[in-house]
């Protein structure tokens, strides 16, 4: 009787234990039919995360008690459009490798370790980084497929991502989150501190209203760094939700660039039209997009899209969209339609 009664209170010590835990199996499956038309060639492809950026992804959370919590993030980027996996950039520098894009299934998305509580979370490992948060967060087509805005991923290497990186994201206080970022290009002493930087996101959230500036600042060689920030808000009326979005990036010896981005989502005929118009200029160079698309949901987890975006080019800019070529000033239209399954 008493074994009995051990083995019970053994079995139900372990059911507190798993149930302060979870381990969840998540990911993004899109693929898209694409076309891209320039002055100088076309270019048709089936692409992938047209809609949403594919994935396959690991994550888990463990409760330490007393407001304290453990997790972790694994996050790899799939290439479904062909099979392959997406590379990384380990040390925030250029990848050499002859078989990028071949190289198997890579946590490049994310892979952090974290420790949350009241104070706020401490994030460890390779992350977003917070100025590009903004830049997919207030566009309105989430800086994926041929809408991407085209005043994106102006910070270089870690544009999007920094590996090595040390970051803490406070708690809201009165709507005001700050998320704050550290990562290392880990050379060593005697080397340029290549591929170290740092970045920085201040947001206000309030019933509709979302604000933000983020920057960061990175080393990309020897007595040269890439220093980019953005100003981005929008305001969600019911009807609509309009988004705005200017920034500018400093590159040691170059000239700057300037880009802004006007955009909404218009909820209507049971799915979401996307609109937006975006600019970017360096030195007179200037490119002008304009993007449209319509997503139609088929239930919670899978939907249907389409998008047309067209570009145009002067003084001397040669932008060109879905792979295609057009010369200097010359326009570049493309479009897309595809699925997108969560799971």
């Amino acid at each position: 009787m008493k074994k009995s009664l051990v083995a019970l209170a053994v079995l139900a010590a372990s059911g507190a234990a798993m149930a302060q835990s979870s381990v969840t199996l998540f990911g993004v499956v899109d693929a898209g039919y694409a076309v891209g038309k320039g002055s100088i060639s076309n270019k048709t492809t089936l692409r992938n995360s047209g809609y949403n950026s594919s994935r396959l992804g690991f994550r888990g959370v463990e409760d330490l008690g007393g407001g304290m919590k453990a997790s972790f993030w694994l996050e790899a980027g799939v290439n479904n459009d062909d099979g392959t996996g997406s590379a990384s950039s380990a040390l925030n520098q250029a990848q050499t490798a002859a078989n990028v894009g071949t190289q198997g299934l890579t946590f490049n998305r994310r892979s952090t370790v974290s420790l949350e509580g009241a104070m706020g979370e401490l994030r460890l490992g390779r992350d977003y980084t917070p100025q590009f948060w903004s830049e997919t967060a207030f566009d309105p087509f989430g800086t994926n497929g041929v809408g991407t805005n085209i005043a994106a991923f102006k910070g270089g290497l870690t544009g999007v991502r920094a590996s090595n990186s040390i970051g803490y994201l406070s708690p809201s206080m009165g709507g005001v989150k700050v998320w704050a970022q550290t990562y290392l290009g880990e050379n060593a002493s005697t080397a340029a501190k290549v591929g170290n930087g740092n970045a920085y996101r201040l947001t206000f959230d309030q019933g509709a209203i979302s604000l933000a500036y983020a920057g960061s600042k990175t080393t990309t060689g020897a007595g040269v760094t890439n220093d980019t920030s953005n100003l981005a808000g929008s305001y969600d009326l019911g009807v609509a939700k309009l988004m705005a979005q200017s920034n500018t990036t400093k590159i040691t010896g170059a000239a700057d660039i300037k880009g802004r981005v006007l955009g909404a989502l218009v909820p209507m005929a049971g799915g979401t039209f996307r609109v937006s118009q975006s600019q970017t200029d360096q030195a007179g160079k200037v490119a002008k997009q304009t993007a449209v698309g319509f997503v139609n949901p088929l239930s919670k987890r899978t939907d249907l899209y389409a998008t047309y975006a067209r570009v145009g080019n002067s003084g001397g800019s040669a932008v060109a969209l879905n792979g295609s070529a057009t010369a200097a000033n010359q326009s570049s239209t493309g479009y897309e339609f595809g699925i997108k399954h969560a799971f």
